[in-house]
C-alpha cells in the first residue's frame, strides 16, 4: 500500500516538475532560454571542469547563443548536421575521447546529447559567420608577422630612470609654456621637479611628480638616447619642442646590466584621435577609453562604426616616426597606453597604444603558421566587441 501511494505521489508531481524544467528563464530578444537549458548547461559545463562558477558561466552562455543565432539567422548563416557531427567529433578529440565516449560521460551526469549538439552548432557557426563578416578589419600585414616573431625579450646594456615635464605647445599657450620651461630647466633637486610637474605639466604621470618606471635605454630614439646619455644624475635637460609639446627630462638614475642585446630597431603600435572641445575634455575621454583596453585589438571596437582615419595601426622603426610619438612609446611596454600627445586641431588627444617591439627577425618561423594566428587573435577581438554591442543592444528579461 505505502509504495502504491508514493508511485501516485511521483505521477502527480511528474508533471509539476517537468513544466517546472521547461519553463521560461530568460527572455532574451524574445527568444526563449528555458529552466532545463540552464540546468542541462550548468551540468555540461561541470564535466567541463567549471564547476565553481558553472550556473554563472551557463548564463552568460546561454544569453550569447540567443544574440549569436538571432544575427547568424539575419546574416544566413546555418550548419548541416554532418558539419556538427564532425564538430562534435573534433570537440571530443580534445580530450582524447570519441564523440560517443564524451557524450556516454555527458549522460551519466545528466546531460543529453542534444545539448552537446546545440553547443557545438552555434559555436561552428559563429566561426564562420565572423570570419565572414570581420575578414576585411582583420587583414595581417607582412610587417605585423614580422613583429609577432620577433625576439623581443632581450635585456638591454643600460637602463634609465627618469621624471618628464610634458608643457603644451599649442599656438595660444606657446609663449607661456617656453617661459616656464625655460625656468623649469634651472631645477637641480628631483623634489623640485616633481611638483613643477604635478602642477604644470598635462601628460599621465603628472599625479606622480612626472615619474617614469625604469626604461631600457635601448626603447628610445637614437637621437633621444643622445639627450638622456648627455644629462647627469638630477639634471634637467633643455625643452624638446616635439609636435604640439615642449618635453623636459630629469634623469634619476641610470643603471648598467650585465647582459647587452641590440636596440630596438621597430615598434607595433595603434593610434586612435578622441576629439573634444578642450585639452582636459580630450583628456577625460582618452582616460576612459584606456581604462576599457587590455590590448591593441581591443581599439577595433573602439573605433567601430566611426570614419576610418581615426584609428591607425602600424609597424615602423623607429627612425621613421615622429620624435613625440617615438618618446611615448619608449615610455610604453606592451599594451600599455598614452594620451599625453595633441593632435593638429590643438584640442583632440591621440592615443597611443603600443602592441609590440621588434628586434630581430627569426627567418625559419612558419610565417603561414603566424598570419593565421594574427588574423584569428584579431576576428576574436571584433567578435568579442561585436558581442557586447549585441548584448547592450539587446532586451534581457529573467
Amino acid at each position: 500500500m505505502r509504495a502504491t501511494l508514493l508511485f501516485l505521489v511521483f505521477l502527480i508531481s511528474a508533471p509539476v516538475a517537468m513544466a517546472q524544467s521547461f519553463a521560461p528563464a530568460i527572455n532574451v530578444n524574445d527568444l526563449i532560454i528555458t529552466e532545463y537549458e540552464l540546468d542541462q548547461r550548468t551540468r555540461m559545463l561541470g564535466v567541463l571542469g567549471a564547476a565553481s562558477n558553472a550556473a554563472e558561466l551557463a548564463r552568460t552562455q546561454l544569453i550569447e547563443d540567443r544574440l549569436k543565432q538571432q544575427a547568424m539567422r539575419q546574416a544566413g548563416i546555418s550548419t548541416t548536421p554532418e558539419e556538427v557531427q564532425e564538430g562534435m567529433i573534433e570537440f571530443a578529440a580534445r580530450g582524447n575521447l570519441t564523440s560517443d565516449q564524451f557524450i556516454q560521460i555527458l549522460r551519466e551526469r545528466g546531460v543529453s546529447r542534444e545539448t552537446f549538439r546545440d553547443f557545438v552548432s552555434v559555436g561552428l557557426a559563429w566561426r564562420v559567420y565572423v570570419g565572414q563578416r570581420f575578414r576585411p578589419q582583420a587583414r595581417v600585414t607582412e610587417a605585423e608577422i614580422d613583429r609577432r616573431i620577433a625576439l623581443s625579450d632581450k635585456g638591454t646594456g643600460l637602463r634609465v630612470l627618469l621624471s618628464e615635464i610634458i608643457l603644451p605647445n599649442v599656438p595660444e599657450l606657446a609663449a607661456e609654456s617656453r617661459a616656464r620651461a625655460d625656468r623649469i630647466k634651472r631645477i637641480t633637486s628631483t623634489a623640485a621637479f616633481s611638483n613643477a610637474a604635478r602642477e604644470f605639466s598635462f601628460a599621465q604621470t603628472r599625479a606622480n611628480g612626472g615619474r617614469l618606471d625604469w626604461r631600457p635605454l635601448a626603447s628610445f630614439a637614437p637621437e633621444l638616447r643622445q639627450v638622456i646619455l648627455g644629462l647627469n644624475p638630477g639634471q634637467v635637460s633643455e625643452p624638446l619642442e616635439l609636435g604640439n609639446a615642449l618635453v623636459l627630462f630629469q634623469l634619476r638614475a641610470i643603471e648598467e646590466l650585465e647582459s647587452e642585446t641590440l636596440p630596438t630597431s621597430a615598434v607595433e603600435f595603434a593610434t586612435y584621435q578622441v576629439p573634444a572641445k578642450s585639452l582636459e575634455a580630450s583628456r577625460t575621454a582618452a582616460m576612459r577609453i584606456a581604462e576599457k583596453l587590455d590590448t591593441c585589438d581591443d581599439l577595433y571596437g573602439v573605433a567601430k562604426g566611426q570614419p576610418e582615419e581615426r584609428l591607425n595601426r602600424e609597424v615602423r622603426t623607429l627612425s621613421d616616426l615622429p620624435q613625440d610619438l617615438s618618446l611615448e612609446l619608449a615610455k610604453l611596454d606592451a599594451s600599455e597606453v598614452s594620451y599625453n600627445l595633441v593632435a593638429q586641431d590643438g584640442t583632440s588627444r591621440l592615443l597611443v597604444m603600443l602592441c609590440g617591439r621588434t628586434q630581430t627577425i627569426d627567418t625559419d618561423v612558419d610565417r603561414g603558421a603566424v598570419r593565421t594566428a594574427l588574423f584569428n587573435e584579431r576576428v576574436a577581438a571584433l567578435a568579442e566587441s561585436f558581442l557586447d554591442q549585441l548584448q547592450a543592444d539587446a532586451r534581457i528579461l529573467e
